[in-house]
Parts: C-alpha cells; sequence; structure tokens
C-alpha cells in the first residue's frame, strides 16, 4: 500500500466493528495535522482520536447534529450572496476540532506578534512622514495608485499611533509543516464573533473532551479589546460611548456584528443611526444627540464617510471625517488601513522588517510575485500556467485564477494586460493547504484547511486569541477557503500543558458603581425597530385568533348557528388585513380564503409574511432580546412554512396550528411582560403591540357591526370568542347577547385587556414616560393626541352607540369609530416623527455637551 493510500492506525473503541478514522486517507502531497505520513498519529491529537473513536459514527452524528440544533435556535446565519436561502442560511460548524500543541502555539503567536507590529509601522508611515517613499523602500505606484489609499486620511490624529487595533491573518500549511501567510485582513477583519459561536457550541457537545484538553480560553483576547477600545476614548474615559459600526442586515457577518456588540456591551449602530453636528458624531437616542466616543468598525474605509470618500456611499455618515480629524472620536481600524490588504505588499515585508524593527519576518507570507519589478514580471509572464495571478487593485478581493485554467488565447489577453499596467497585478504560488479530519455525515475524511488567527492591540504591544476561524472545504483546487459556497468551519483548540484559568469578561473594581437606571440613550433605530416587532406579533396574534374562529364554524365546533356568521367574518377579514378575505372564483371560498390568510406570501398582512417581518425585526434587534425570543419566533416561522409547503387545507390540523400558535404567540408576550425591564425597550415593543390591537379592533367591530348582515347574536359571538372575552361577557350576562354590553366589553371597559380603552390608557401612560423637552412645559402631541383619544371612548355612550338608524345601520358607531381609525395611525406618526426621525434641530445639545464634556 502506498503512502497516498494509507490509513492512519489510532487507538480507541470501535463503533459497530468499524473505525471512525477507516475511510481517512494521509497523503504525501499535504501535511496532515493529525496523523504523519506513515499513518501515526501526532501526539497532540492522542486525547481526541481515541475519543472520537468511542464515540463512534453514531455517537458523532448525534453530536453533530446537536450542534446543528443550537446553530438554528440561536439564529446563527451567514449571508452568501447568490444563495436560494440568502440570510436564512445557517452557519455551517465542523463537529471536530482543529487541535494545536501549545508549544507551536508560542511560536506562531510571536511571529504574529511581530508581524502586526511591523504593519502598523508600515500604515502609520504611508498616512504619516511617508520616509518609507522618501527612501525607496514602497514603490510609489504601490501607495498612490491604488484605491485602497484614502488621500482624505492622510495626516489624520491617530492615538497612540496604533492604526491597527484588530488585525486578522490567514495562514496555511506548507506540506513541509512550516506556516504561511495566504492574506492579511487589516480593515475590519470579521469573523471573531463566529469563532466565539463555533467555541460556545463545541465545547458542550463535546464537553469532556474540551475539559480533558484544557483548551486555552478566548475570553482574554475580548478584556484586551475591550480594554484598548475604553483607552482610546478622547474624554469620558471612565464610561465611554463605544458603538459597533455595522453595513446592516444586509452584510454577511450581520449576525456576528449584533453577537459582538451583545457580549462586548456596545451599541450596535448603522451609519444612519449617527450624525456629525460641530465635528462630534452624535447618536441618536430618544433622549436627543447623545456623542460617541469610540467607533468599532466593520464598514469599509470608502464607505464610512460620503462627503469626502466615497459619494455614492449610502452607509456611511457625512462628516465622519471631520471628527476624527477634530480629535473628537477614535475609529478602530484607523481609516484608510484597508490599503495593508494589498498582495503586492508581501514581498517587501522582509526587506521592510529589517528596515523598521532589524528582525527577521517570523512569519513568511505565501511566493508572492509583482509585476512592477522586472524580474517578477518576467517570472510571472513564462511561468503563467503554474501561478495563480491576480491584480494586486481589485474591485473583487477574489479576482483570482489559475493559470492553468486558461486557453492560450486568455494567457494571451491577461499578458497584454500586465504588460500594459505591470505594477496592477500580482501572482501567487500554487497553494497545497494542510488536511484536517473532518465529519462528513457518515465518516471522518481529510479536508484542505485555512486558519483565520486575531491579533488585538494592547497598551504595549499586541496579544494573540489563542486558537481562531478555522474554515475547510472538500475542494482541493482553489486559492482561497471562505465561507462563500459549501465549506464549513472549526473550532481551533490550543491545548494548554496547565489548567486553564477561568477568565470572566465582567471587569472587578474597588471603586463603586455609580447606580443607575434604564434611561432612554439607546438608538431611535433600535426603538423603531422593537415598535414594529410589537406591530407584526399582535398583527399576528390577531389574525390568527380571527382565523382560530373561523375554521371552528367550518369544523361545526361553535354554538348552533354559528355558521351563520361567516359571511359577516369573511367581510370583516377583508376590511380588517387588507389584501386577504376575498378569493375570486372559489368553490370552497371559506377555506380557501384562511388558507391565503395563513400563508400567501404575496400579501404582507398574512399570517406567514407578518411572521417573517417579525422574525427580521427581532434580527435587527437581537441585541436587546432574549435568545428565547429568537426560539419562538422562529419555530413559528418554521410550522407555517411546513404548513404551506401541502397547499391544501385540512381542519384538523389547521386548528391544532392555529392552537398551537396562540400558546405560542402568548410565550413571546410573556417574555415582552416578565422579562423586560420597563425602560424605552419595553415601552416601544409594548405600544406597538397596543397601537396594533386597537387599530385592528376598531375596524374589526366596524366592520362587523355597523352594517347588520345575517344574525347578529352569531357575530357577536365570533367576536366575543376573538377578542378572547366570552368567559367574561357569560359571567357577567349569562347567555344574553346584545350589542350595547358587547361594545362596552370590547371598547369601553378599562379592565379588559382585550378592549380598545385598556389600550387608550396603556398607551397614555407610555407617552407620558417618554423624554419630554423641559424647556416647553406644555403637553407633547403624543399626549395630546393620546389623551383626547382616551376621552372620546370613556364619554361615549355605548347603548346610544348600538342603535340602529332607519337607514339599517349604526351611524353613531361608525362615526365613532371611523374617528378612532384616523386618530389611531395619527398617534404612530407623531411618536415616530417626535422620537424616531431626528429632523428636528439639536444643535443646541451639541453646544451643550460641548461646555459640560469636556
Amino acid at each position: 500500500m502506498t503512502t497516498q493510500d494509507t490509513r492512519p492506525h489510532a487507538s480507541g473503541g470501535m463503533s459497530n466493528g468499524q473505525g471512525l478514522f477507516d475511510a481517512y486517507t494521509v497523503s504525501d502531497r499535504a501535511y496532515d495535522e493529525a496523523f504523519t505520513a506513515t499513518g501515526k498519529r501526532r501526539p497532540h491529537w492522542d486525547a481526541v482520536v481515541p475519543f472520537l473513536e468511542t464515540l463512534g459514527s453514531n455517537g458523532l452524528a448525534r453530536s453533530w447534529e446537536q450542534a446543528r440544533r443550537m446553530i438554528h435556535e440561536n439564529g446563527v446565519t451567514f449571508n452568501v450572496y447568490g444563495d436560494p436561502q440568502g440570510m436564512d442560511r445557517p452557519w455551517e460548524l465542523d463537529a471536530i476540532p482543529w487541535v494545536l500543541p501549545e508549544a507551536e502555539w508560542q511560536h506562531l503567536e510571536a511571529a504574529l506578534e511581530q508581524r502586526a507590529r511591523l504593519l502598523n509601522a508600515i500604515l502609520a508611515d504611508v498616512y504619516g512622514s511617508q520616509t518609507l517613499l522618501e527612501q525607496g523602500m514602497l514603490p510609489p505606484e504601490l501607495v498612490f495608485a491604488h484605491p485602497g489609499f484614502l488621500r482624505p486620511c492622510h495626516g489624520l490624529p491617530v492615538p497612540n499611533n496604533c492604526y491597527l487595533h484588530v488585525y486578522a491573518v490567514d495562514l496555511g500549511r506548507a506540506p513541509d509543516g512550516r506556516w504561511w501567510v495566504l492574506a492579511d485582513r487589516t480593515q475590519s477583519p470579521a469573523g471573531a464573533g463566529y469563532a466565539l459561536e463555533n467555541r460556545l457550541i463545541l465545547s458542550s457537545v463535546l464537553s469532556d473532551l474540551f475539559r480533558d484538553c484544557q483548551v486555552q480560553r478566548f475570553a482574554s483576547f475580548f478584556i484586551a479589546l475591550r480594554q484598548t477600545l475604553m483607552a482610546l476614548a478622547p474624554r469620558h474615559r471612565d464610561n465611554p460611548r463605544i458603538v459597533l459600526l455595522t453595513p446592516g442586515p444586509s452584510d454577511e457577518s450581520y449576525f456576528e456584528h449584533a453577537y459582538l456588540a451583545r457580549y462586548l456591551g456596545y451599541t450596535l449602530v448603522e451609519g444612519a443611526d449617527l450624525t456629525v453636528r460641530d465635528q462630534t458624531v452624535f447618536l441618536k437616542t430618544l433622549a436627543g444627540l447623545q456623542p460617541v466616543d469610540v467607533i468599532l468598525r466593520r464598514l469599509d474605509d470608502a464607505f464610512c464617510d460620503p462627503l469626502e470618500l466615497d459619494q455614492e456611499s449610502i452607509l456611511g455618515t457625512a462628516g465622519l471625517l471631520q471628527a476624527v480629524r477634530a480629535g473628537n472620536v477614535v475609529m478602530a481600524n484607523a481609516l484608510g488601513s484597508g490599503w495593508l490588504e494589498n498582495p503586492a505588499l508581501m514581498p517587501l515585508l522582509p526587506a521592510l522588517s529589517r528596515h523598521i524593527l532589524g528582525e527577521e519576518l517570523a512569519l513568511p507570507s505565501v511566493h508572492t510575485w509583482w509585476c512592477g519589478h522586472d524580474a517578477d514580471r518576467e517570472y510571472v509572464l513564462s511561468h503563467m500556467e503554474d501561478l495563480i495571478l491576480a491584480p494586486c487593485m481589485p474591485t473583487n478581493p477574489r479576482e483570482v485564477v489559475f493559470g492553468v485554467r486558461l486557453s492560450a488565447a486568455e494567457r494571451g489577453q491577461l499578458r497584454q494586460h500586465i504588460q500594459a499596467r505591470p505594477y496592477a497585478y500580482t501572482a501567487q504560488a500554487r497553494v497545497t493547504l494542510s488536511r484536517l479530519p473532518a465529519w462528513d455525515s457518515e465518516s471522518v475524511r481529510p479536508q484542505r484547511t485555512v486558519l483565520r488567527a486575531y491579533v488585538v492591540a494592547t497598551g504595549d504591544g499586541y496579544t494573540v486569541m489563542p486558537g481562531g476561524l478555522a474554515r475547510v472545504t472538500p475542494a482541493n483546487e482553489q486559492p482561497f477557503v471562505s465561507m462563500q459556497g459549501d465549506n464549513r468551519s472549526k473550532d481551533t483548540w490550543v491545548l494548554s500543558t496547565s489548567p486553564t484559568e477561568m477568565i470572566t469578561l465582567l471587569p472587578s473594581s474597588d471603586q463603586p458603581l455609580a447606580l443607575r437606571r434604564s434611561g432612554y440613550e439607546f438608538p431611535s433605530r433600535a426603538a423603531d425597530n422593537l415598535f414594529w416587532m410589537g406591530r407584526y406579533a399582535e398583527r399576528t396574534e390577531g389574525l390568527v385568533r380571527f382565523l382560530r374562529a373561523v375554521m371552528l364554524r367550518l369544523a361545526g365546533e361553535a354554538k348552533p348557528g354559528g355558521i351563520e356568521a361567516l359571511p359577516a367574518l369573511l367581510k370583516a377579514l377583508a376590511a380588517t388585513w387588507e389584501g386577504l378575505g376575498m378569493v375570486e372564483g372559489s368553490n370552497d371560498l371559506y377555506e380557501d380564503a384562511v388558507l391565503a390568510a395563513m400563508c400567501d406570501m404575496d400579501s404582507p398582512n398574512s399570517v406567514r409574511a407578518s411572521l417573517q417581518s417579525l422574525r427580521r425585526g427581532l434580527a435587527l434587534v437581537r441585541d436587546y432580546m432574549t435568545l428565547e425570543a429568537w426560539h419562538i419566533v422562529s419555530q413559528l416561522e418554521e410550522n407555517f412554512t411546513r404548513f404551506s409547503i401541502s397547499g391544501q387545507l385540512h381542519v384538523g390540523e389547521t386548528l391544532e396550528l392555529l392552537h398551537q400558535t396562540i400558546m405560542t404567540l402568548s410565550a413571546f408576550n410573556g417574555l415582552g411582560s416578565e422579562n423586560m425591564i420597563r425602560g424605552p425597550e419595553w415601552r416601544f415593543l409594548d405600544m406597538g403591540r397596543r397601537i396594533e390591537r386597537a387599530t385592528h379592533s376598531t375596524s374589526l367591530l366596524r366592520s362587523a357591526l355597523v352594517e347588520i348582515e345575517g344574525p347578529e347574536s352569531a357575530v357577536l359571538e365570533a367576536l366575543l370568542e376573538i377578542g378572547d372575552s366570552s368567559i367574561t361577557y357569560r359571567t357577567r350576562y349569562l347567555t344574553r347577547l346584545q350589542c350595547g354590553a358587547v361594545l362596552d366589553l370590547l371598547i369601553a371597559d378599562d379592565t379588559n385587556p382585550r378592549a380598545v380603552l385598556y389600550q387608550l390608557n396603556a398607551l397614555a401612560d407610555h407617552v407620558e414616560n417618554l423624554p419630554q423637552d423641559q424647556s416647553k412645559p406644555e403637553l407633547s402631541p403624543a399626549q395630546r393626541l393620546a389623551i383626547a383619544m382616551r376621552t372620546h371612548v370613556r364619554l361615549a355612550i355605548m347603548d346610544d352607540l348600538a342603535q340602529i338608524a332607519r337607514s339599517g345601520k349604526r351611524l353613531h358607531l361608525d362615526k365613532f369609530l371611523s374617528q378612532l381609525s384616523q386618530d389611531l395611525p395619527a398617534l404612530s406618526n407623531t411618536i415616530t416623527h417626535h422620537y424616531l426621525s431626528h429632523a428636528e434641530s439639536t444643535r443646541h445639545l451639541s453646544r451643550q455637551w460641548s461646555r459640560t464634556g469636556s
């Protein structure tokens, strides 16, 4: 048997008479992380391989399924562009960790720290004195012709001359076992949050192995990151306001942005959440504009400021560079740091390391040729078939081609491009990445792997995360390994020879903390999303309760004669939830109407569409909501997705789904009622629910009772059932159904949580407790409108509203409910304009802050 076909001989238990690693082969052309070329297990895998063999394929499959379930329940996603699942694509994690010995990691750690110091020094020079250009150590075309070099950022003040606060590097291992750098990530390095999530999941499903291996923890890295960012604050150093700037939910790593913001305790913001006034960055909050000290950005350099950088950007904040230039805010990483990701710099680093640090470069880059050098260009042109070629100033960083895959005509065309603009092209040696055991759902097989390591600046240098984000791929030929495609991630375990120290992210201090209560200093965008979350949750519940009443009558479970209310209910469905209820040319009118109301994705008011909107809103504020809320909403959406696949309405199954949905939504609402601090987050979530409930109740009563259709007693019974008030009515009035009594219970009874007045009382209390301009003692527009609506209902006489005019309609009821139907959206718009849009001038706030905060 050749070395290529050698199967590793691993000690340990067997499963069903077959070893877990029996299908695993060791190659003589690539380094194997777990086994030597002869199939002998490497010492640092001595605990892992026997443990996995003892688990066997069935045990490992169970662990893998548990990990996948945790990923799904936690909502861990990664947006793959062009993927049909889009933002819903689950994060892919392999069930087997990558294990590295402590001694090897210590050497790698020192090399990564050196590389970070070197790159930071190069960046400081390029955006500062530019002596490297004067001395000829850097070719001018690699700086001034590169789109990553931002001229407006030259000379910007950078505290402690630290440009790279967080740095990541993609590492691969050569066939001889040496590490090399595949790419530097210096602009806004992604993946640290995913590495943390991988660790939390795998340490849970393989808890015994994790404990026995004495794996080094990640907490020290994130503590260092938080301390570094706090030290950057130009003022308010004791309690600086630090925000994490994200491109928004469409970004591929948005989950990570929200996850890190919550883990670190920072506010997650988009560019529109910030504004610049008097060269100071402010966060738009419910209490007005609050100054921002430090911005940890996940937004590319050029997109940060449309005023001075990319004018077409809609993701940044106009005037941001002015605030940085004035020293009023600090960016991490510093703007312009993306220039370092130019691969043409790689062949220059050894000489620059000797020149700047006086040290030999400890961690070499993959062999790279820059065509701006005559000798390199000649080599590239004569060896194109053996190289990977890419522009070093690309619009797409993955715009790479294998020379061997090009036709003769394509190589000729590329050769002409290189000769015309040689400084714009690089070539790299074809990479033979190391192989690592990976689970393919049936057995363990080797896959090619890349490790992304993370480095963070500290007061006296840099510190390295012990491990990182590993990525594996079954493909044999590709120049990089990313999460875009069928690739998966791995947790990376750096072993320790001594017991690991338990570290918490919560700092300890002898200094007493100033006690605080929840305030209104959170982003207006988050308040807006919570407000609409409340509306979508209530919209879903209201429609589900309505549809359950319809289905009970179709199933014959309502009181005798209840089916006679169906025409009125179908009419009310169309009037209350726009776009639903009317199914033209249907033989089974009611069944088709219910099915469309539940599953029609073309209507924004259907149950399934509302649930999707609710989950999207929850994704935007997941740093303010509990994990249980995500579990509940995801499960609801899954239930309706499965139901919609059949496309058929079975009465029993439909009723069961509707019953279950109401109970589950009650659990979601209970999280808000019992788990949320009675601060602005809860108030805006509850205001959305109250406005939506009052709106639907008003519309439903108006469509069902103003104009009488069919036996009114059957309609009144259905309305009480939908309003969850049947038991209360029966207790008070026994079985006598009268319109005035029903209206009193559903509109004017302020002890009934489903009554319109109950919602208006809650809304009046909420707007009373929202921030007010103390210089204006009169009532705010929202307060005035809430009081007027509440008074309008309290003064109404229900028996008068129930009277039927000669026309056969309840004209007084119609006028009364029509006024409410106009006032409720007006209140919603007033709250949005005053607290969420920040359209009013707030210059006085910036002047006041500049006096008190300096």
